[in-house]
């Protein structure tokens, strides 16, 4: 079997609410979609998020297309390889969404000439369902406590909140008013996004403590695991690495400083499903548990990670997907808004490859709604564009 083409769409999917975090704000979802077509007829579905913009997904993608081309797609291994060192990505010493998409394709591929679905290839089931948070957006804090309401009522369990305000009162107002709309038994996950300096996170960290929270996501700087290390021994609140954790690498420097509790993956930043496997297996023999970082994805995505994570034991607190804020998608019965989870948990499908397949119509409604609007979608917030912006805050 040969990979003969390589077809990428652009579609832009509306959330219900923006996502404001420390330094900008999104009005939707950007993503990249990639089929691979093959010369046996089958095609692989992928999908990348646009980050840190669709138009370097999208010449990314393009420049994989000679290295791509005529490859076995069941030789995933060797072909990620070929990108990595040919196509000097191992220089560059990061990856993109763009590179997990080709793989992602390729285990889709592998999945339906097996017949099996992809978890099947991870080893199997270690759960049937996969848990994910409920992603409050940044608002006034009546607003907060409402989406508060709105996620214990719909099931999910654990509640989502950024904070770094440029007022740190405004963070305590905040996740008050969290805690006051979701009730006693929410679990409230706060992520700073490295806004804070380490005497600051500290502060603030045991202020927000009296509220319950279940982790705080990269307080200070993901570059310097002595200051994230610094924090971790002060603080009564597990840590979370994120921003210090994207890559495998990166993972295995943060166990060996020992920054955090809880360690943060995301296939779609380090070059695909078997190098964030890689990272839980690590993970997992330091003692500890991960869950799935996400920049935003639709359903193809998503439905790849589930089936990665529901093979992973160390997988055990809910993950990032983006329900909360998105209108709809672009697959047909899986994912899309939280309306479509059960108690904030998504089986894992149960077709062959990734189990799920494009809605034609949807697709192409969302390409136009791209090729017409894709500019206000994207990460780089025109708000922000300007502003005079420095990590940390204070």
């Amino acid at each position: 079997m040969r990979i003969t083409g390589l077809r990428t769409t652009p579609v832009a999917v509306p959330f219900r609410t923006d996502e404001i975090w420390a330094f900008g704000r999104r009005r939707g979802q950007i993503s990249v979609l990639l089929e691979l077509e093959t010369d046996e007829g089958v095609v692989g579905l992928g999908e990348a998020a646009t980050y840190p913009s669709a138009e370097i997904v999208l010449a990314v993608s393009e420049s994989l297309r000679p290295l791509v081309i005529g490859a076995d797609p069941l030789r995933i291994e060797q072909l990620v390889r070929r990108i990595d060192v040919v196509g000097t990505w191992h220089h560059v010493g990061a990856s993109s969404p763009a590179i997990a998409a080709v793989e992602m394709a390729c285990w889709d591929i592998a999945g339906k000439v097996c017949g099996q679905p992809l978890v099947t290839l991870f080893g199997g089931r270690f759960r049937d369902r996969v848990e994910f948070f409920y992603y409050v957006a940044r608002a006034e804090p009546d607003d907060v406590a409402e989406e508060g309401r709105r996620a214990t009522k719909a099931g999910f369990s654990t509640c989502y909140l950024k904070v770094g305000a440029d007022d740190p009162r405004r963070d305590v107002e905040r996740v008050a008013a969290l805690r006051d709309g979701a009730g006693p038994d929410a679990l409230i996950r706060v992520d700073a996004n490295e806004a804070w300096s380490p005497g600051a996170a500290v502060r603030v960290v045991r202020e927000l403590a009296r509220y319950g929270l279940e982790f705080v996501e990269q307080p200070v700087s993901g570059r310097n695991l002595d200051e994230m290390a610094y924090v971790r021994r002060r603080i009564d609140v597990p840590l979370l690495a994120n921003e210090a954790s994207w890559t495998r690498h990166a993972q295995l420097a943060v166990i060996r400083a020992g920054a955090a509790d809880v360690v943060s993956v995301d296939n779609q930043m380090d070059g695909g499903l078997a190098n964030m496997r890689r990272s839980a297996g690590m993970c997992e023999t330091a003692g500890l548990p991960v869950v799935k970082h996400s920049l935003g994805e639709l359903g193809v995505a998503l439905a790849a990670a589930v089936h990665a994570l529901a093979a992973m034991p160390n997988a055990r607190y809910a993950n990032q997907a983006y329900g909360a804020l998105l209108s709809d998608d672009v697959v047909a019965d899986f994912g899309g808004p939280a309306v479509n989870y059960a108690d904030g948990h998504l089986t894992v499908p149960a077709g062959p490859g990734l189990g799920v397949e494009l809605d034609r119509d949807r697709v192409e409604r969302y390409a136009a709604r791209y090729r017409a609007e894709g500019a206000g979608f994207g990460f780089h917030d025109p708000g922000a564009l300007h502003s005079s912006a420095a990590l940390p805050k204070f």
